[in-house]
Order: structure tokens, then sequence, then C-alpha cells
């Protein structure tokens, strides 16, 4: 692959993930193509993506291959290696030699080396100070990346995590704007049953309102509950 082709391929492929960056895009196909484009286009034999959960736990979201797969799993199970390193630290963490990770690793030296893998580059997927998640790259040689190829896999990084963090900004707004659909709908209902307490007991609508709230407290119900309950004629309120 020439500079010229490799270049044109790069920028195609971050087309293809600003593409994907739409509503109702599965943030986990978006994730795959992200270690394939990895595996296909830079230095590397392999590529796994690692995201934390709630508790900060890791867990591999998309891999290139089983072999991959079984490594990252390897070093999460023993809690140590170059992607866990990379994502408490938050900074990049690079094995050259795989066959001389530190002692503790030795888990995740012996079957990466057993599966054909002689060093590793991981990448943490972080905004500003918060760490999601890691990008870990593979190889079946040792040495370093180049440095073009380490920009590159940044700009994967990256894109990544802005793909995860506007997945959950999605979601987050579609959540708020249902809450406030529900609050406007419940809304609604309230002053419709606010008209019918105050017209089946000949008083204001502010009298009305405190009507339904007594109510409401004293039978330990929610007001929006206590309107619909009015409106639909299954409660009555005076009258």
């Amino acid at each position: 692959m020439t500079e010229l082709t490799k270049e044109a391929r790069l920028l195609q492929t971050f087309a293809a993930l600003a593409d994907t960056l739409v509503d109702g895009y599965d943030v986990v196909d978006l994730l795959q193509l992200l270690v394939d484009s990895c595996a296909e286009l830079l230095d590397t034999t392999a590529a796994a993506i690692l995201l934390a959960d709630g508790r900060g736990e890791l867990d591999v979201v998309a891999s290139t291959s089983e072999a991959s797969h079984l490594v990252e799993v390897i070093q999460l199970s023993a809690e140590a290696g170059p992607c866990v390193e990379c994502y408490r630290t938050g900074e990049v963490v690079q094995v050259p030699d795989i066959a001389l990770s530190p002692p503790e690793w030795f888990r995740f030296r012996d079957r990466a080396i057993e599966l054909g893998f002689a060093s590793v580059h991981a990448l943490p997927m972080r905004l500003r100070d918060n760490t999601i998640g890691t990008l870990n790259l593979l190889r079946d040689r040792t040495g370093t990346l180049e440095e073009e190829d380490r920009i590159a896999a940044r700009a994967f990084a990256d894109v990544a995590t802005i793909g995860i963090l506007h997945e959950r900004s999605v979601r987050e707004t579609t959540v708020l704007a249902e809450q406030l659909q529900g609050a406007l709908s419940s809304r609604v209902v309230i002053e419709q049953a606010k008209g019918v307490v105050a017209y089946m007991n000949g008083v204001g609508i502010e009298e009305a309102f405190d009507l339904i709230r007594q109510y409401a407290r004293s039978h330990q119900l929610g007001i929006s509950k206590v309107a619909a309950g009015i409106v639909d004629r299954t409660l009555r309120l005076g009258g």
C-alpha cells in the first residue's frame, strides 16, 4: 500500500466513521468498524476496544479476531497488562517486546506470546480527565508503531470516544425529552382535573387544586395519578 493510497483510505475510513454518527446508529457497529480499520490500515495485526462500565470494570466490546479477544480476556482476568495499565493511568502504554513485560503481567505475556503476538500499543479513550476505555493494537512482531500510525491510532481512539459519548448524549437527550413530554402531558391532565373539581364543588381553580393536593398527600398518591383518576371519573372529590 503506497503512502498516497494509505492516506486516501484513511480519509475514506474517517468519512465512513463520521457517516455512522447519526440518529439510530449502533455504537457497537461503529467500534467494530474502527478496530477492523485499525487492523487493515495501520501496521498492526489485531485490534480491540475495552470499555469501562459504571463500576469502572473493563470489558471487551469489539475485536478483530478471537485471538485478540482472548488476550484481552486474559489480561482482564489477571487485572494486569498494558491495556489495564493504560486505563488506570490515562496514558499511552507501549510494549515493544511483550516477552520483556513486567513480571506481574506474566499471564498476559505468556498467553499473548502463545497466540503469536510480540508487541502491543494501548491508547486511552478519554475526554479531558475522564477515561472511558482503551484502544489496543497488537502486533505479531516486536517494535513500536511508526509516527504516522501513532497519529492515526490516536485519531481512531478519539473517534471512538466521540461516538460513545454522542450515543450516550443522544440517549440521555431522548430520555430527557420523554420526561419533559410526560411532565407536559401530566400538567394538561392536572389542569383538566382542576376544572372538574372546581365545577363539581362550586369552588375556584386555586381551591380545586388545593383539594387535589390534599387528597394526594393524605392517600400518599402522586398528584398526576389523582388528576388522572378525576378526569377518567374513577375518582371523585367532593361534589
